[in-house]
């Protein structure tokens, strides 16, 4: 998929369909590539040298050292998923895997974009050095998860493993395994730091699976007024780490 600094104004363009087809995982997969919307996702992804191909609608200046290609306005909405698409938009690579350091996320079956791109968010704001996405999480690339995460993805080491063999590699590690539990579990004030650690969250539904939640070295609560049954997993994940960064 590259290209040429052409201009482009018909969506029956083979090039185009394939932009198009990065909304999708199954295409995102075979490209090993992903579509983003709107200047600030495409300057961090820039910074971090994973934009192949910027996109622009014709007229626009805006420039980088990077592949350029430019369409009409209604190729621009063609592609776009938005009902006001961005004029700038770029297509990039998939992001390398690093080291998976000492302070590790691990997400099971997380299936809400919103709040996988808040976890992202505060994993970041509370030094975390991995997430662990489960294989049935929503897709790290889908659009909305990569809005929601106002390029914070680009920041944090994100790698999607089999969570079973996984826990037990960190395990084998010495790292510590949160889980959170409201019968049984400690209360987050009271949990005692570790150097290396895991915090398991789960389902926005159903929770941690029942078999990765009997891997954990700790159980977890956070203390909350007794009106409030529970909290939106982006929210409690955000809490959580805030107080283990403390």
């Amino acid at each position: 998929m590259c290209g040429d600094n052409m201009l482009y104004t018909s969506i029956e363009n083979k090039k185009i369909k394939n932009i198009k087809k990065l909304y999708t995982k199954k295409y995102r997969d075979e490209f090993n590539e992903f579509i983003i919307e709107g200047e600030h996702l495409v300057l961090e992804a820039y910074k971090k040298g994973i934009l192949k191909e910027l996109i622009l609608e014709e007229g626009i200046d805006f420039k980088l050292d990077i592949e350029t290609n430019y369409v009409s306005s209604s190729v621009l909405k063609y592609i776009s998923e938005l009902s006001n698409p961005s004029k700038i938009m770029g297509i990039c690579k998939k992001i390398e895997e690093k080291e998976i350091g000492n302070k590790i996320v691990i997400l099971d079956g997380i299936q809400d974009p919103g709040n996988l791109g808040t976890i992202i968010r505060s994993s970041v704001a509370f030094n975390i050095d991995t997430i662990v996405l489960s294989k049935d999480c929503v897709d790290l690339y889908n659009s909305k998860v990569l809005r929601a995460t106002q390029g914070m993805v680009f920041n944090i080491n994100i790698i999607e493993r089999d969570l079973i063999d996984f826990i037990s590699y960190l395990k084998d590690k010495d790292y510590k395994i949160y889980g959170t539990k409201v019968n049984g579990g400690k209360s987050l004030k009271n949990v005692e730091k570790s150097k290396k650690f895991a915090i398991i969250m789960g389902n926005e539904g159903s929770g941690v699976k029942p078999d990765i939640l009997d891997m954990c070295s700790d159980y977890i609560y956070i203390d909350m007024n007794e009106a409030c049954e529970s909290l939106n997993v982006g929210v409690a994940t955000s809490i959580i780490l805030y107080e283990l960064d403390k």
